[in-house]
Parts: structure tokens; sequence; C-alpha cells
């Protein structure tokens, strides 16, 4: 089915979008864009490298943005962040693109967003259900595993 990968792309154009300006200070960056964040509650272990942000937690970064009641951050000693994780059932808008799924873990040295635990994606009126999704953030290139959907298509054809 040829309309699958145009619904993919579509959502995919949006992965390497520049970041938006930061309403505040950011606190942790990843390369020279900032990674928005805000909670609730945010714990950090300086000497392990790690931080816990808890209670209507929002990252931000670029056009993508994600809503869940848990992040867990890794982060090296410049401090950048390498890797976050968002747990307790997660929301994402990334330019029109709607997902939804239990667990997303973003890995910035690999360049790889994962959604886990059934995923949906809708936008518009078309959606894709998968157990996951997996988006190479360099290469634009997705994965699904476990997929069934609706795309709408043109009344008037190819």
């Amino acid at each position: 089915m040829r309309l699958a990968p145009v619904f993919l792309a579509a959502f995919l154009g949006v992965a390497s979008v520049p970041a938006a300006p930061a309403l505040a200070q950011p606190i942790l960056s990843v390369g020279g864009d900032a990674l928005e964040v805000q909670a609730d509650k945010l714990e950090v272990d300086v000497t392990e490298g790690v931080a816990l942000l808890t209670g209507n937690v929002s990252l931000a970064k670029g056009g993508l943005k994600v809503n869940c009641p848990r992040i867990d951050l890794k982060f090296d000693q410049t401090p950048h962040v390498n890797w976050a994780r968002g747990s307790g059932g997660v929301l994402a808008d990334v330019k029109g693109v709607h997902a939804e799924a239990p667990e997303v873990e973003l890995d910035l040295k690999k360049q790889i967003l994962e959604l886990r635990g059934g995923v949906r994606l809708t936008r518009g009126q078309g959606w894709l259900q998968a157990e996951k999704a997996m988006i190479d953030i360099a290469t634009a290139k997705v994965t699904l595993t476990q997929v069934k959907g609706s795309i709408p298509v043109s009344p008037k054809g190819p």
C-alpha cells in the first residue's frame, strides 16, 4: 500500500525541525539546542549523571513535545542530556501528528526515538496502531511492528 509511506513521511518530515526559542533559561542542553523541561518536581544526582522529573512533566525539543507523569534523564559531565525515558502514559505531538503510548525512550547519541507498549499515531482522520514505533531521527526512517490502521484516500485517486 503506497499511502502508508506517505502518512509516515508526513510524520517524519518534522523530525529534524530546528528548535523553537526557549521560553525560560534552559537547564539542560543537547548539542547547541536546548531541551526544555517542566515538572512539579526535579531530583538530580550529579555524581551519577541522572535526573528524575515527576508530576505534570513536559519536555520539548524543536517541534517535539512530550507530556507524561515521569521522565528519567541521563546526562554526561558537560552536562548534556544523552538519554530520556517518559513513562506513565505518554502524549507526544510533532507538528500535527499526535502519538500516545505507555512509554517513550529517546536516545540522543544514537538519534533514535522509540514508542513502546501499544502506540497510536493520529493525524487528521488517519490513524495507525502498532506495538512499537522506532524513529531514526537522523534518517527519518520509521519502523512499526504489529501495525494496523486507517489512512484516508483522495476521492479522485492518485
